[in-house]
């Protein structure tokens, strides 16, 4: 094993040496393409783009994160070929993850994007890819103006498609394997007399699971309006989304090896789920009870809308104001075999619910005055989550309710809390051009968080608050030249607590467990230093970005049993985290028509100190993070000469721990992805503009590997490799298998 890293990792340079040289040969010639500035030139920060351009070679439906994780530093996972199954998918960037990272949509915040997410929702929730224009990534530092106050590791900015200037209508339908449909229709109005305009999109997805029985389905509205005044813009949306997942199996290493790669839950065989909890698993238990259970699901309803006002107040100065307001009701689903129906069944239907209602405020006022740029703005949000976990009556030979429905009339109720959460961060900042090479910025934020619980079932909670005023970010960005330019930057940042009953929360225990943490309890924050040069010259643009992350009062969650029963949480702080790293980056236009973009990370993030819990010393010290992959590579191969187009990417992640004292990982693996299609342009039919036909094919090489590890948290050790979700976390979720789609769009 040793030499095979040793192997990979000297394959890897040698590779990207040669690219980066063989680029410096080819950009002498001057050749020109619509390609985009990746790697956020001017920038005091490591800023990287992606544009719509680049997210329409995804198969339709995929995340946003699929185009993300071809830039450095960026580790996505997923179980499902799209990436869009919420409960797999698994975001980190330089050893962060995805709960302690700042996401917004057009200003709006989506809070920190975790399964259960108390305060937003999942990005591929809020937007249909296909409406996405622009997403701008900033590793390490962060934006210091966005609506987050999770943002420790970086902040993820969506901005949507504004209208088209012309009156189109477009239709895409895509077909693949495991009966994938996805159905996506857009009509733009095209600008009106008065410089009005909007669009309207609908998307109906179904697909079936690659294994086991079960659709994933997703019911999507999208509508925008804009209206250009002299020098003012009025923007608004209002995004509807409906979802309903059922759930693959969360494995273990032994279950893989022991039933195979295609192993599952039971759905619809019921009465097979009923031979595995016979008797009460609860009181009886033998592994059978969690290899397999009948179903589990995600079901989610979103209403997400916003308005903003971008003014011109004077010459100098402008005013932009975003109101919002999101409403979401869902549930998780999971057939429980430890809890008991009342009929006798030994499976009881287990609900966590969610109803979220959170309106706030985005404001940001500019100033330009001489060489200075001063920007200073605020966050308000006003958040109420209701949770609660109940349990619902099955029958003895029919369940005789859906994983697809939220039910109805339960038999009991373990716990329900009403959070009213009121967040607050300011921030002032001012970008000085000293000269025509150099410019300088620096910046403050004060974040403010206010957590209040009503108990209506369970432990009694109180207050709880995370505030810092003063979280300074320092940069500076100097051109040598045309061609090169270094940066710099320094951030401090805070993370809140959780609002929630489950997950890494303070609510997340018994009444006597809150009283004890609350007087010493602290909230994570971080300290990251990145310098950096940037190359662009012709069609060849480089980054190289070094940093160092001092991560302190970093909080993690033990559960007491298997993960997935639910039992209070153990909240430890387990000291710092140190983090350095090194990314390169290159994308290279050599001849007309063709991008090559690679990227890779190097990237060491290690826990600074043991940890005890349960009376017991953890050597996590010196340990690698969880789900932190130390070496990374990308590699994608674009080709598009207006008619014919097409895609390859080539992706390496390396091993990454699930267990905090690092006895147990999951396997670096390779995986690769294609596209083609060709644009029909005027031909001849109807109306139509364009056809355009497209055929993808996820994991080309059919590789089997384990994608997202920690979907129901992490262990301190597993040396038989027999954990699964159920006891105590440690799960991971399998690749999805060689995939093919074809799709057909026709533009009016």
């Amino acid at each position: 094993m040793k030499s095979s890293s040793k192997l990979f990792k000297f394959n890897i340079f040698y590779f990207s040496v040669c690219a980066l040289v063989s680029s410096y040969a080819w950009a002498q010639s001057d050749i020109t393409t619509d390609n985009i500035d990746v790697f956020g030139s001017g920038q005091t920060r490591d800023v990287e783009n992606i544009n719509n351009k680049q997210l329409s070679k995804l198969p339709p439906g995929s995340s946003p994160f699929e185009a993300l994780a071809q830039l450095p530093g960026v580790n996505f996972q997923s179980a499902d070929t799209f990436g869009a199954y919420e409960w797999s998918t698994s975001l980190t960037i330089r050893g962060f993850n995805q709960n302690q990272l700042g996401f917004t949509l057009d200003d709006v915040p989506l809070g920190d994007m975790s399964y259960s997410n108390w305060n937003g929702l999942h990005i591929s929730r809020a937007i249909s890819t296909e409406n996405i224009g622009n997403v701008t990534l900033s590793q390490g530092t962060g934006a210091i103006d966005t609506a987050s106050n999770s943002n420790l590791g970086g902040t993820i900015q969506f901005y949507s498609l504004d209208p088209l200037d012309k009156r189109t209508t477009q239709f895409d339908q895509t077909i693949g394997q495991y009966s994938d449909s996805r159905t996506f229709v857009r009509f733009d109005s095209g600008r009106f007399d008065n410089g009005a305009k909007f669009d309207v999109s609908y998307v109906n997805q179904d697909s079936e699971k690659w294994r086991g029985y079960g659709h994933q389905l997703n019911e999507q509205y999208n509508s925008k309006f804009v209206d250009i005044f002299g020098e003012n813009k009025l923007s608004a949306f209002f995004n509807y989304s409906n979802r309903h997942e059922i759930d693959y199996q969360d494995m273990s290493k032994t279950l893989t090896s022991t039933n195979g790669y295609n192993w599952d839950n039971t759905y619809p065989n019921y009465s097979q789920a009923l031979s595995y909890a016979t008797p009460n698993c609860n009181t009886n238990y033998s592994s059978q009870c969690d290899n397999a259970y009948y179903a589990g699901s995600g079901l989610r309803k979103d209403w997400l809308s916003g308005i903003t006002l971008d003014a011109k107040v004077s010459d100098n100065m402008r005013w932009k104001n975003t109101l919002y307001y999101h409403r979401d009701h869902g549930a998780g689903l999971w057939f429980t075999p430890y809890v008991a129906s009342p009929s006798g069944s030994p499976i009881s239907l287990r609900t966590t619910e969610y109803d979220i209602h959170r309106s706030g405020l985005v404001s940001s006022l500019t100033y330009d005055y001489g060489i200075h740029k001063i920007e200073g703005g605020l966050w308000y949000e006003d958040n109420t989550f209701d949770q609660a976990r109940r349990f619902y009556g099955l029958g003895l030979t029919d369940p005789g309710r859906s994983p697809y429905d939220i039910p109805s009339n339960p038999f009991a109720t373990q716990w329900q809390y009403e959070f009213h959460i009121k967040s607050t961060v300011l921030h002032i900042q001012d970008t000085v051009q000293v000269n025509k090479a150099l410019t300088l910025n620096a910046g403050v934020k004060a974040s403010y968080e206010d957590i209040t619980s009503n108990t209506v079932v369970g432990s009694t909670f109180g207050e709880i608050k995370a505030e810092k005023p003063l979280l300074p970010q320092i940069g500076f960005n100097y051109k040598l030249n045309n061609n090169n330019e270094f940066f710099g930057s320094v951030a401090q940042n805070m993370r809140a607590y959780e609002a929630a009953a489950t997950g890494v929360s303070p609510y997340a225990t018994t009444s006597a467990g809150f009283s004890a943490i609350t007087g010493t309890l602290k909230p994570e924050t971080s300290v990251t230093y990145e310098t950096g040069w940037r190359y662009k010259q012709h069609d060849l643009q480089t980054l190289l970005t070094i940093y160092h992350v001092d991560f302190k009062d970093r909080l993690i969650g033990t559960q007491v049993g298997a993960g997935i029963v639910g039992n209070p949480t153990i909240l430890s702080n387990v000291g710092g985290v140190t983090t350095n790293g090194a990314e390169a980056s290159v994308s290279w236009a050599p001849v007309k028509n063709y991008n090559w973009l690679n990227s890779i990370s190097f990237n060491d993030s290690t826990y600074s100190d043991n940890v005890v819990s349960n009376g017991m010393v953890y050597a996590i010290s010196g340990k690698t993070v969880v789900d932190s992959p130390k070496e990374m590579f990308r590699s994608e191969l674009d080709y598009d000469d207006g008619l014919r187009f097409g895609r390859l990417t080539a992706n390496y992640t390396g091993k990454r721990y699930y267990t905090y004292t690092n006895d147990n990982s999951v396997d670096s693996y390779w995986i690769m992805n294609m596209s083609a299609g060709y644009r029909f342009k005027n031909p001849g039919i109807v109306e139509l503009k364009e056809i355009d036909l497209q055929v993808s094919v996820n994991n080309l090489l059919n590789k089997q590997y384990f994608s997202t590890i920690g979907t129901n948290g992490f262990v301190y050790n597993d040396p038989t490799g027999s954990f699964q979700t159920l006891q105590e976390g440690a799960p991971r979720k399998e690749g999805a298998p060689r995939t093919g789609f074809v799709t057909l769009t026709g533009k009016f």
